[in-house]
C-alpha cells in the first residue's frame, strides 16, 4: 500500500483559487506533463496548460461547459485534469454570476477519457475524495488550505489514474 501525504498550508481565501500564491505554488509544483484546468478562472498557472472556463471573460483558450469539454475533446490525453469548480450552488449563484456547472458526477466519469494511465486529478473543494477506486484512481496526496476563523478549509486531493 502507498503512503498518503499530508499537507497543511495557512493562507487567504479567494474567489479565484489559483490567485493565492501558496496554492498555486503547491498546484504547480505536483501537475505532471500537459494539464488541463477544467474551471481555469483568471490566473494562469506556469504550466503546459490548456484552459477551459464557462465565462467568456476569463483568459481560457476555451470557453464550454466543462462536460462538453470533456466529452468532445478531440485532442491527445492530459497528464493532469485540475477540477476547481464552484464548490457549491450558493457559490454559483452569488460568485459566478449564476453560472452553474454540469453535474458533477457526470464530469468524474468523463474524466478518464481525457486523462492519461498513469495521469493526475487533482481536485479542490469540500471532499478529500473525489474519482474514488471504482472510477480507477488513488489517493496519493491531500492537502487542507486553512483560512482561518469560520471560513471553511479548502481541500485538495491528489488522485492517480491506474485503471485495471
Amino acid at each position: 500500500m502507498k503512503t498518503l501525504h499530508f499537507d497543511h498550508i495557512r493562507c487567504p481565501m479567494h474567489r479565484y483559487t489559483f490567485s493565492v500564491k501558496a496554492i498555486r505554488e503547491w498546484t504547480e509544483r505536483f501537475c505532471e506533463g500537459r494539464v488541463l484546468n477544467l474551471f481555469a478562472g483568471e490566473t494562469k498557472l506556469a504550466l503546459d496548460e490548456t484552459r477551459n472556463d464557462l465565462n467568456p471573460a476569463m483568459p481560457a483558450d476555451y470557453h464550454q461547459d466543462a462536460l462538453a469539454f470533456l466529452r468532445d475533446w478531440p485532442g491527445e490525453r492530459f497528464n493532469t485534469i485540475l477540477l476547481d469548480p464552484p464548490y457549491a450552488y450558493r457559490k454559483s449563484m452569488e460568485l459566478y454570476e449564476g453560472m452553474v456547472c454540469s453535474p458533477f458526477r457526470q464530469l468524474k466519469d468523463a474524466i478518464p477519457n481525457c486523462l492519461l494511465p498513469g495521469g493526475l486529478v487533482i481536485t479542490f473543494g469540500y471532499h478529500s475524495i473525489v474519482m474514488g477506486r471504482n472510477r480507477g484512481f488513488c489517493l496519493e496526496r491531500l492537502a487542507l488550505f486553512s483560512h482561518g476563523g469560520a471560513i471553511h478549509d479548502t481541500i485538495a486531493s491528489v488522485e492517480r489514474f491506474t485503471p485495471t
